[in-house]
């Protein structure tokens, strides 16, 4: 059973280190702070540092503990080894009431198995998603499977994900149907209007991210051709914000930089970001969180993988799964440029992630079963109980 005094403020940890990581939880910080119930901890672990410490700022999320974790070019074991060990420290010393993490990223594992190692309950935002390819996309499927053995509430965005954790045996009255919060902050940025588009001219604009590791080497490089040819059209700007992996940046700039029609830009700020998805016509991108954010503002998707743990934009239509292939890429793309039908077809397909309110539902919950004293422990059913 909890022992928290309901007149005390629920210390929670909130651990992210990288960029969509701060995205999503940035509403869950804000709201936390803004609220007399929760004292929150915010860690960042510096998994993607520079990017990461560019927005927080802008997002009013006050980072209160910085670690240093990222070595040049190390394996994913040295990093994963190092997080657990320097977030067990963390929370051995600040002693939270919850720890809360975010998706399915190396950070996100970490900090869910440290909080385990120290007896500390773990809430897991955007839960449940499952491609079913436990190696795809990798390692953030088997993190995220990880991640809801260890996992006391799990917030999930859809129904489908719900559905998900249930199947695998977690207790339902565990999981909590919440919507995605990078609506939250998505619908929180436009609002406040301080982004500037990259697009630069009056062309049909095309956004583009690419980092993926399994699309890294040889399939990067064909989608880098792909985009070549459609830069060769005459009639489309494209803008690709460029990640700063070298994997990435070593099969890119050869392919496209100094091509007519091609903006190869620096990593974006949220607010730009935002600013430059809503300014678009088109997405092109393996990214997981612009599969949710692009349905928002009705920009059509294609998604350049061979799976997805977000199926209900392609169940809906406001998304396409057309893999890796340089023709299917071309292909899909020219269509919808060149046939107006079609495009309306997907951009008026609807969001199903969630009307903005997430955060308001986790937080919710939480100050519910603090105040409650309801058992904070994993489930007691299931093949995983712990009694």
């Amino acid at each position: 059973m909890s022992t928290h005094p309901s007149a005390v403020p629920v210390r929670a940890m909130l651990v992210l280190g990288t960029r969509p990581e701060a995205i999503k939880l940035a509403p869950v910080a804000r709201a936390m702070a803004a609220s007399p119930q929760f004292e929150p901890i915010v860690v960042t672990t510096g998994q993607h540092r520079e990017m990461l410490h560019q927005m927080l700022g802008m997002l009013r999320v006050d980072a209160r503990i910085a670690l240093d974790v990222m070595r040049s070019r190390q394996q994913l074991s040295d990093l994963t080894a190092r997080l657990v060990r320097e977030l067990g420290e963390v929370m051995r010393e600040h002693r939270p009431d919850l720890v809360v993490v975010q998706g399915d990223t190396t950070t996100a594992l970490a900090g869910a198995l440290a909080a385990f190692y120290e007896k500390i309950p773990v809430a897991h935002v955007e839960a449940g998603l499952r491609t079913g390819v436990l190696d795809n996309p990798f390692p953030e499927e088997l993190n995220r499977c990880l991640i809801s053995r260890m996992t006391r509430w799990h917030f999930a965005p859809t129904r489908a994900a719900a559905r998900h954790l249930t199947d695998e045996g977690v207790a339902p009255e565990q999981v909590f149907t919440t919507g995605n919060t990078v609506i939250d902050n998505l619908l929180w940025v436009l609002a406040e209007g301080n982004g500037t588009s990259a697009f630069r001219t009056g062309a049909k604009r095309v956004l583009v991210t690419l980092h993926r590791r399994e699309n890294q080497g040889e399939r990067m490089r064909g989608m880098g051709r792909a985009l070549t040819r459609l830069a060769a059209r005459g009639d489309v700007e494209i803008v690709l914000p460029l990640h700063k992996s070298p994997a990435v940046r070593d099969v890119l700039l050869p392919e496209l930089d100094g091509h007519a029609g091609i903006r190869l830009v620096e990593p974006l700020g949220y607010l730009d970001f935002a600013a430059t998805l809503a300014e678009c016509d088109l997405v092109l991108t393996d990214s997981g969180g612009i599969q949710e954010e692009a349905p928002s503002l009705s920009k059509p998707a294609l998604v350049l993988r061979t799976t997805t743990e977000r199926p209900e934009a392609v169940e809906a239509g406001a998304a396409r799964l057309i893999g890796t292939d340089p023709e299917a890429v071309v292909g899909n793309a020219v269509q919808l440029l060149d046939d107006p039908a079609e495009y309306r077809k997907m951009a008026s397909a609807g969001n199903p992630f969630g009307d903005g309110r997430a955060a308001a539902r986790i937080l919710a919950q939480l100050a519910e079963d603090f105040a409650a004293d309801v058992p904070v422990g994993l489930t007691t059913s299931g093949p995983y109980s712990t009694a």
